[in-house]
């Protein structure tokens, strides 16, 4: 993950990701890597012959890892008709346990304006997935249904605008096997309506028992995240916590020394934030032997001298 720009994955689900369009020739094993597929940008081969090309070379019982990059070849298409097609021919792959849906870099489309839609089909129609994540934003359709899973152990959400509806659904969605769950907030201009209110039934530790890794990132009220978390029973079972990417500040960093410890973490992600550096230091220490992954504070933006001041920050990923 990067934090200049979102960039297509080169691994997925412990594979090496491999995508035929880009690397022709000789095809490995179908359980070997995560293939990536996508749309014949710029030619005339949509999405749904590329699939159907895809289903005809590769045994697809075997595969293990999908990701589904830019599924348009000419101009800005909705993911449903992608959706459709998956569902549609999930008895064609028993194997299957990773699945990504729109890994499409900044390049290509801005996070914002992918058009997805409710992608709750998909789980119920692969019930023996084991890691599930999408891209995409609240304000172009992206949802989710409460739903019970009891495979599912990786779910993460990278958004720009993430719906607060959808963060209630996935609160009060069955997900015994869940171990690690990621959540990018976003903005509020794209969408992301979620509130700290939507992820109390999380942070109660009841809901996901075997949670170990918790991702509250990519937020404008990273500071309020911080203060629930810091006294959250769920924090006692996590070995990895990241509140990065969105504006935290000091409010949030003292909120954090004023909760409960987080030693026990292997580690603590902070980056990009607006901590000054000596509550960072503060952090660090309180947090030791974890380790606090934090980098340098990003610069607030305004003028300090205005009497009207009030210092902008912004997520890491946001259109």
């Amino acid at each position: 993950m990067t934090y200049l720009g979102i960039q297509h994955l080169d691994r997925f689900h412990g594979l090496p990701v491999h995508s035929p369009e880009q690397s022709p020739g000789a095809l490995p094993a179908a359980d070997s890597v995560a293939w990536r597929l996508e749309g014949d940008y710029g030619q005339d081969t949509d999405f749904a012959t590329v699939w159907q090309q895809f289903l005809d070379t590769v045994d697809s019982h075997q595969v293990r890892a999908l990701v589904i990059g830019p599924w348009w070849h000419d101009e800005y298409l909705p993911f449903a008709p992608v959706m459709e097609l998956v569902v549609a021919h999930a008895d064609r792959f028993p194997a299957l346990r990773g699945l990504f849906l729109a890994d499409v870099a900044d390049e290509e489309c801005h996070v914002s304006w992918l058009r997805m839609c409710d992608i709750t089909p998909v789980l119920e129609a692969l019930p023996l997935l084991e890691e599930f994540a999408v891209r995409g934003c609240g304000r172009e359709g992206l949802g989710l249904r409460r739903l019970r899973h009891t495979a599912l152990r990786t779910l993460r959400f990278e958004s720009g605008g993430l719906p607060g509806e959808l963060v209630r659904a996935v609160a009060a969605s069955e997900l015994p096997a869940l171990e690690r769950l990621d959540l990018w907030f976003g903005s509020s201009w794209y969408g992301g309506d979620a509130t700290v209110d939507d992820i109390l039934p999380v942070l109660s530790g009841a809901v996901f028992p075997r949670l170990r890794h918790l991702g509250l990132q990519n937020s404008e009220i990273q500071d309020e995240i911080a203060a629930a978390v810091g006294s959250a029973p769920v924090i006692a079972q996590l070995e990895t916590l990241a509140l990065s990417m969105g504006t935290l500040s000091d409010a949030g960093g003292e909120a954090l020394l004023n909760g409960q410890p987080l030693s026990h973490l292997s580690t603590l992600d902070l980056r990009h934030h607006y901590l000054t550096e000596p509550v960072l230091d503060r952090v660090r220490a309180a947090c030791a032997p974890a380790v606090v992954e934090a980098g340098e504070a990003e610069e607030d933006y305004g003028d300090p001298d205005d009497e009207d001041y009030e210092p902008e920050r912004y997520v890491a990923v946001s259109e």
